[in-house]
This record gives structure tokens, C-alpha cells and sequence, in this order.
């Protein structure tokens, strides 16, 4: 039996190879990819939006009437109270409209007083007495207007507040209702405002809690609530306006840009509805998408890894996930290799431990082991 004991050997290594090359051909034809497991997603997930953080009320201020600047009392920056002078036209020519307004009363007083003596002794006429009253109504209302174009020639503050911006220089020439100084009022405080898309102006609510983070204070997390929620789209962005009051900003400047997420309540019965098939999933595992539609690749969770397309839509997105109706509670995403998988195609998943062996970091210790481990062999 001994000589035919090295012939049995050679037979069986023959017949074990081509089940071994047809392994590893399978192995090598499937594409490799990583997966992630989908995690339930609330219905009721945050609005997340950037917006500018500023005072509620921007009121521009302006001369009621066309003149030469004479002064502005005020910088950016300054802090006013209500009725502080803030800015003056020239007056020498209002005054002198002022005057020559004064001047037509008292010839349309003494017109009107000497054609009433004349009426009287039947010299003039009725007509002629009517004519006179009418120019001397006529004076007395320029001679008004006059006056409030007097008292409009200079700017006051009509409340307290931040001055925003200053568009007007001492000698320059503005026309009437040209802006000359910003005010940001205190006297509703400040917020940050932002634009919603119609879908998300749909589920918040006033009242409804929200904290802000800003890039500049990124140690700092502030809270507040919605006080204000637009009833109509803005003609040019097409956005809902949206207005968070904010605790312990009011040492914040103007402008600063933030982070906004509004915490939402479900409010409709179809929000319980669609919570049990709502999942949220990574960004990366989104592909072909076509507006609030999009493609995922799932993997079975059982024999062999094949590759299911599976049309989901995108209800949100937010960082680096996105939450989405469509998809089973228990599926796994493929996230990166995505771009190149096809619906049935064979995969190979590969994990987190594998793709850091293979990292250039990883290969170059591994040499650097194996050339410790050769330079030790005697």
C-alpha cells in the first residue's frame, strides 16, 4: 500500500486546487465595499439651517426732505437712547422756506382783512371775498408744511438702540428718504434669522425650542426659542423667514453667522405613521438622486453578499446622514464603493480593521517587520 500512498496525495491536491482557484476567482471578481447598519430616525428630527444673528427691528433713517448733510453725530457702533439727536441738514434753506411761507400768511391776512371791510361797505363781491379766504387757507397750509419739513430736517433716534450702519457724510448732498444712518432698535431685541425651505416651515412651530452654535464662539452653545415663522416665501430666495429670540446674546455683535437647529414636535398623524419606516443612514451611501428621491445599495444580512438597489426618499439631510423613507429596519447600507456597485452584483465587505491593515501606515510597518524578522535570521 505504501506506493500508492504518494499517488493519492498527488490526486488529491489535484482535485482540491480548481476548487481552491474557483474560490479565490470569486473572491477577486467581487467588488469590495464597506456597509453600515441604518438606525431608526424620529419623525420629529431637528431643522438644522445657518443664519445671521442682528436685531429684529433695522430701521433705516432718512430726511424727510432733499438737503445738504450739515452734521452726523454718530458712528457705527454708538449706543443711543430715544430722542438723542442723531443727524442735521443745513437749515438756512428751510428756515428761508420757512420765512417766505410766514411772509404769503400775513399778505393773505391782510388781503383777506381789507377785502372783508370792502365786502361790508358792498364794494367788493362775494366772489371776490371767497377768493381771498381760499389764498389764505392755501398760505396758512404751506406755511405748515414748512414747518414739518423743518422739523424733519433733522434725525433722532426713535428708540434705543445700535446704530448699524452710516451712509451719510457732513457736506454730502441726499435726496429725501435716502438712508442716511441704520438703527438696530432694543426695544424687541435680537435674533437670528434664517430661511427655511417650504417642506421644513411646515413642521416648525412658534414656540418651538432651538439652540445656535456660532463659528466664532465655538466653546458656547446658545438656546432660545421660535418667536416669529414667515407666512410667505421671499420673492427672491423662495425661503420662510424664521426668527429664534437667544439667552445671554446680548453682548453678541450684529451680523455673527450660526448654526441653527430647531428641535420640532410631530404634529400630524402622519408623522407617528411614517416614524416606524423612517432610518437615518450616512450621505456617502446616497447615489443617483433626483430631488427628494435618491438610490441605496443594501446587502442581505444572509449568504452570500449580493448588491440590492433600493429606491428611498430623502426627507432630510443633515451632516454627514440623511434620513430616509424605504428601507427595512434590520438592512445595511454600502457607503463607500457605492458609486461603482450594480443592482445583483457580488460584494465583499470589507471592515474597518481591514481597511487600516491596508492604510500606508499599516503596509509600511508590516515591511518594516518583515525586514526586522529577515535581517535577524542567521
Amino acid at each position: 500500500m505504501l506506493p500508492l500512498l504518494p499517488l493519492f496525495v498527488a490526486c488529491t491536491d489535484r482535485g482540491a486546487a480548481p476548487a481552491a482557484d474557483s474560490a479565490a476567482a470569486t473572491t477577486s471578481s467581487a467588488i469590495p465595499v464597506s456597509v453600515a447598519p441604518v438606525r431608526h430616525a424620529s419623525a420629529a428630527a431637528p431643522v438644522t439651517v445657518t443664519g445671521t444673528f442682528g436685531s429684529r427691528d433695522e430701521i433705516p433713517l432718512a430726511f424727510k426732505i432733499g438737503g445738504v448733510v450739515a452734521r452726523v453725530l454718530v458712528d457705527e457702533g454708538a449706543t443711543v437712547q430715544r430722542g438723542q439727536l442723531l443727524a442735521a441738514l443745513d437749515l438756512r434753506e428751510i428756515d428761508a422756506a420757512v420765512t417766505k411761507a410766514q411772509v404769503a400768511v400775513d399778505k393773505a391776512q391782510r388781503d383777506h382783512a381789507r377785502l372783508e371791510r370792502l365786502a361790508a361797505d358792498s364794494v367788493a363781491t362775494l366772489s371776490q371775498l371767497q377768493d381771498v379766504t381760499s389764498a389764505l387757507d392755501a398760505a396758512r397750509a404751506d406755511l405748515a408744511t414748512a414747518r414739518v419739513n423743518r422739523e424733519y430736517a433733522i434725525i433722532v433716534a426713535p428708540e434705543a438702540g445700535i446704530v448699524l450702519r452710516r451712509q451719510g457724510t457732513p457736506g454730502s448732498t441726499v435726496a429725501a428718504g435716502q438712508s442716511v444712518l441704520s438703527l438696530g432698535g432694543s426695544q424687541r431685541g435680537r435674533v437670528l434669522r434664517a430661511g427655511l425651505t417650504d417642506r421644513d416651515a411646515l413642521r416648525v412651530r412658534t414656540g418651538d425650542k432651538a439652540t445656535v452654535h456660532f463659528d466664532a464662539i465655538p466653546e458656547r452653545t446658545f438656546t432660545g426659542n421660535v418667536v416669529l415663522l414667515g407666512r410667505a416665501a421671499d420673492a427672491r430666495t423662495g425661503t420662510f423667514t424664521v426668527e429664534v429670540s437667544l439667552s445671554g446674546a446680548e453682548a453678541l455683535p450684529n451680523g455673527l453667522v450660526g448654526q441653527l437647529t430647531v428641535q420640532v414636535q410631530p404634529t400630524r398623524s402622519a408623522d407617528a405613521n411614517t416614524s416606524a419606516t423612517r432610518h437615518a443612514i450616512p450621505v456617502d451611501a446616497l447615489i443617483e438622486a433626483d430631488r427628494d428621491s435618491a438610490t441605496v445599495f443594501t446587502v442581505s444580512t444572509a449568504g452570500e453578499p449580493i448588491a440590492q438597489a433600493v429606491r428611498v426618499r430623502v426627507v432630510q439631510l443633515q451632516g454627514d446622514h440623511a434620513t430616509v423613507d424605504g428601507l427595512d429596519a434590520e438592512a445595511r447600507v454600502i457607503t463607500r464603493g457605492a458609486p461603482y456597485v450594480a443592482h445583483g452584483a457580488r460584494v465583499r465587505i470589507i471592515t474597518q480593521a481591514t481597511l487600516d491593515s491596508a492604510s500606508p501606515a499599516a503596509s509600511a510597518t508590516s515591511r518594516r517587520e518583515k525586514n526586522n524578522t529577515a535581517g535577524s535570521t542567521p
